[in-house]
This record gives C-alpha cells, sequence and structure tokens, in this order.
C-alpha cells in the first residue's frame, strides 16, 4: 500500500508538472499566491505559534502521564468533565486550525478519548475570545452571539459524535493507555502544573495579535506582550535548570522534533495548494476566480450555506482575518446565513490542518470529523440566514 501511494503521488506531481498551462495568467498569480500565503505563514505563525505549540506537544508526551489525561480527558473520566476541560482548554489557548494540531496529537497521543481531543480541536480556533469580539463589533452583534453559540455548541456535539461513532475502535485503544505502566515524575504537581502554563503563557502571549481598538485592555495586553515572554522564558529557564533532568530535556528536544518533522511538511504543502486554489486572503488571485465563489454564497439556500461551509473548511485563514474578509464577502452579495458558516468552519478548518489530521486519525475518522465540521457550519447558516432576515 505505501508503494502504490508513492507511486501515485510521484504520478500525480509529474501530470501536474506535464499538463499545467504556464502561460495562463491566472495560473502564474495562482502560483504566486501560493507562495505569498506560504510566506505569510511562515512570518505570523511559524515561530511564535508553531514553535512554541510543538514544545508543548513534546512536553506533553514526555511529562504527563497517559493516567493523567485518561483521569480528565479519557474513557475513565465523567464524560461532562472530559468534554468541558477539552472545550474550555481550547478557548484559552485561543489558536489558530494550524497551531492547535501539535496540542491535539499531545493530548490524543496521551491518551485523551477521541471525542475529548476532536472538542478540544475544534474549539481551540472556533471558540476564540478576540475573534468573537471582533466579530461582534464589525458584523454586528447578532452574528457575534450566533458564532458563539455555535462554536461552544459545536465543539461539544462533534465531540460526542466522532466518540460514539467510534467507540469500539476507542475502548481498544483505552485498554492500552490503561494498561501502560506509571511513570514516576521528579516533580510536584504544582512544579508541573507551573511548568506546563508557562510553555501555554509564552504561546499565548508570543502569539497575542494587534487589537483594531488602540485603546482598553487587549491593546495594553498587547503592548507589552514582548516584556511578558520575556519573563515568562526567564522563568522557565529557571525552571528547566531547578527541575528537570538532563535526560529529561534530551527527551522532551527528541519528542519537539519528532512532531515538528511530523507536521511542518504537510502544513507547509497544504498552505501552498490551498493558496493556489483560493489564493491569498482577501486578494482575487487563486486559480478559482474570486467572483465564483461570491456568486456561489449569495443569499440563504442550502447550496450557498453548503458552498460556504466547503469554501471555509478548505481555505486557510489566520487568526481574526477571517472577519475583515467576511465585512469584504458580505458587502460584495454575501448573505448572512452563509457568512456565519464559513466564520464556523474556516477558523476550524483548512486544507492544511486536514492532511495533518489524517495522518494522526486516519482517512475515515478524519472525513467523518470533516463532514461533521461542514454539516454544522452549513444547519447552523440556513438557521441564522432565515431569523436574520
Amino acid at each position: 500500500m505505501n508503494e502504490l501511494k508513492t507511486v501515485a503521488i510521484i504520478v500525480g506531481i509529474f501530470l501536474i508538472a506535464y499538463f499545467i498551462p504556464l502561460d495562463s495568467v491566472r495560473v502564474q498569480s495562482a502560483i504566486l499566491a501560493s507562495f505569498s500565503l506560504l510566506q505569510e505563514y511562515a512570518r505570523e505563525h511559524v515561530l511564535f505559534c508553531l514553535i512554541p505549540a510543538f514544545f508543548i506537544a513534546g512536553a506533553m508526551q514526555n511529562f504527563i502521564s497517559s493516567q493523567s489525561v485518561m483521569q480528565y480527558l479519557g474513557k475513565g473520566a465523567k464524560r461532562w468533565t472530559a468534554y468541558l476541560v477539552a472545550a474550555v482548554s481550547g478557548a484559552v489557548l485561543a489558536v489558530c486550525s494550524c497551531t492547535i494540531l501539535p496540542l491535539f496529537m499531545g493530548i490524543y497521543k496521551r491518551g485523551a478519548g477521541l471525542g475529548p481531543a476532536a472538542t478540544f480541536l475544534y474549539s481551540g480556533p472556533a471558540i476564540n475570545v478576540l475573534a468573537i469580539i471582533l466579530t461582534a463589533r464589525v458584523l454586528g452583534w447578532r452574528m457575534g452571539l450566533a458564532r458563539a453559540i455555535g462554536a461552544v455548541l459545536f465543539a461539544l456535539v462533534i465531540g460526542l459524535i466522532m466518540a460514539l461513532l467510534f467507540r469500539g475502535e476507542e475502548e481498544e485503544r483505552q485498554r492500552g493507555f490503561a494498561q501502560a505502566p506509571t511513570v514516576e515524575m521528579g516533580r510536584t504537581p504544582g512544579q508541573t502544573a507551573a511548568y506546563f502554563a508557562t510553555l501555554i503563557g509564552i504561546l499565548v502571549f508570543a502569539a497575542w495579535g494587534k487589537p483594531s481598538d488602540t485603546s482598553g485592555f487587549w491593546h495594553n495586553v498587547f503592548t507589552v506582550k514582548w516584556y511578558l515572554v520575556a519573563a515568562l522564558l526567564a522563568f522557565l529557564a529557571y525552571q528547566l535548570i531547578a527541575w528537570f533532568e538532563k535526560d529529561e530535556l534530551s527527551s522532551w528536544m527528541s519528542s519537539t522534533w519528532s512532531f515538528a518533522k511530523q507536521v511542518l511538511p504537510l502544513l507547509m504543502g497544504g498552505v501552498m495548494i490551498s493558496g493556489f486554489l483560493m489564493g491569498t486572503p482577501g486578494v482575487d488571485n487563486g486559480v478559482i476566480p474570486a467572483n465564483l465563489i461570491s456568486s456561489a454564497v449569495g443569499g440563504n439556500s442550502f447550496g450557498a450555506n453548503l458552498s460556504a461551509s466547503v469554501v471555509g473548511a478548505l481555505m486557510y485563514f489566520a487568526t481574526l482575518t477571517e472577519v475583515p474578509i467576511m465585512q469584504s464577502l458580505i458587502g460584495s452579495g454575501m448573505g448572512q446565513g452563509p457568512a456565519l458558516a464559513l466564520l464556523l468552519a474556516g477558523p476550524a478548518l483548512s486544507l492544511p490542518s486536514m492532511l495533518v489530521i489524517n495522518s494522526v486519525l486516519g482517512t475515515k475518522k478524519t472525513l467523518v470529523y470533516i463532514l461533521l465540521v461542514v454539516a454544522a457550519a452549513t444547519i447552523s447558516g440556513i438557521l441564522f440566514g432565515a431569523f436574520a432576515v
């Protein structure tokens, strides 16, 4: 099977290289857009979002026992506790669909159930407090409220449905974690909690975006974010020297590098494909014309909402950029329902994230997760569009 996959990839690349019409202006602009989006991704997300996330995932792999994860997110945990912890954890991080991936991989590989892990995977990008506030201010309080309710509700529903559909496989997987030997850590629970809080703080503040409002709490945090990051890095250095052994740090670096090797090539390839197909956000430079997309999402029909959900699921949105893009599309005739559908599907999914999720969950689970996100976004868009008229 692996050999057939390799042959298929080689043949596919050959056919694309052989037949791609490079003399077409649209294709030329799409190729440039793919590299432009990759550059934006590298500048805006790799250093301050993905790299801290890789270190957190590596730390989960080494310094959190499977029993601890299972206590709160595994089969033995109370259902409402597991899903609430997963939803709240994702909301606190408030990251994009790509940055959440190493963290999702970390908790899933340490024993989190498929349902809570899927809830966490959706909630991180979707339940973004800053994005929801910006949505309410720019697109109206009704859209902001609908986005908040839809994101919280669907994070829980998608997780529960995933757990139900694959309960047989999950029971077998959870038994494997339950039989894993307990590993004694050389730190107190308080020290471990402080260590992870420091890593998460570095991720949150390093990735803190500049708000549109130049006054108020969010902007004040932005102006001092690098001082906060520096203080947290200094505290982290103290923790590593005082609380960890050299072999533990070596294992941490090894796990971090392992996550990076698995995730980065898929993400970067997916970003380029997304840029080639859809162009850079807000610019008509993809191989699929922007007017074709905007014409498909007018009104509040089932087709318009489904089209918006699918487009949102395929496109890559940097955190908070989806709001001005929606403002522009609504001004061009996009319906209120499809706008909400895209807001619910877009930040939570992207073509790059699909490739990585597939490498972790497999094709069947990944397809079900994608279909659930698209279906949930489509239904919410239809309902909201009906009442927003």
